[in-house]
Parts: C-alpha cells; sequence; structure tokens
C-alpha cells in the first residue's frame, strides 16, 4: 500500500502519528509526514487515513 498526504491541506492535528507512529510523523514545519521506511500495518494506516479530519491520507 502507498500513502500520500496532501500536506496543502494538513491542519497538523497530529492524530495519523498518535494512530500510527510507524507510518506517520509530525514534521519540523508542523505538519504530517509519511516515513520513508514506515512499518505500520494496513490496518493501523488506514484507521489513520479514515480518521484524519480533514482527509488528506490518501492510500493508494
Amino acid at each position: 500500500m502507498k500513502v500520500e498526504i496532501d500536506r496543502d491541506g494538513c491542519i497538523g492535528c497530529g492524530l495519523c502519528a498518535e494512530i500510527c507512529p510507524e507510518t506517520f510523523r509530525i514534521a519540523e514545519d508542523g505538519l504530517s509526514t509519511v516515513l520513508p521506511n514506515g512499518s505500520g500495518s494496513d490496518d493501523k494506516i488506514a484507521d489513520a487515513a479514515e480518521n484524519c479530519p480533514v482527509d488528506v491520507i490518501h492510500l493508494i
């Protein structure tokens, strides 16, 4: 599964990093980013995407 974040729409709430810290983190600019070698399970990644309040996490 490929994960993309539309950083232009990200509000930096940190929920994705809280749900799946193995895949997401909050970068220095305060916005979410995908870790290059993230190891989160597909279920946790999907949960983070579903719970994103601004729907900017896209699973491909």
